[in-house]
């Protein structure tokens, strides 16, 4: 009985630590691939040709597109990347703080806390500058 429960027990840990870790990945992978689009958006704000069209490589082919419809897409797959990568971010706190409950290891400290938005900054920046 005793074996089942240490069992039981490890592999929630295992399964806890897994989530966590394939999170982080993915965190990692989404961060690539916003890297990769941010020089692609630079490539095409600083390209010198006027040319209207431009090459775009879906999957394994290129494909002429147009220079401004390339750049709208670019910046909304960028915005899309931004919102999967803050809610994963959100979401693994939760998932480290239950894993080291189940570990029996204390809350980290400071772990909640999160950047002031631009109105907060401005507003500390006010009251300094007094």
């Amino acid at each position: 009985m005793d074996s089942q429960r240490v069992m039981d027990y490890l592999i929630e840990v295992e399964l806890a630590a897994e989530d966590v870790l394939s999170d982080k990945q993915q965190i990692v992978d989404l961060d690539g691939r916003r890297n990769r689009n941010r020089e692609a958006l630079n490539a095409l704000k600083n390209s010198n040709t006027d040319k209207d069209k431009v090459k775009v490589c879906f999957g394994n082919m290129f494909i002429k597109f147009p220079k401004e419809s390339t750049k709208s897409m670019i910046q909304k797959d960028q915005e899309q990347i931004e919102q999967e990568i803050n809610n994963l971010r959100k979401g693994l706190k939760a998932k480290v703080n239950h894993l080291n409950d189940l570990q029996g290891k204390p809350e980290i400290r400071g772990y909640h806390l999160s950047p002031l938005s631009g109105d907060e900054l401005k507003a500390i920046n006010g009251i300094l500058k007094r």
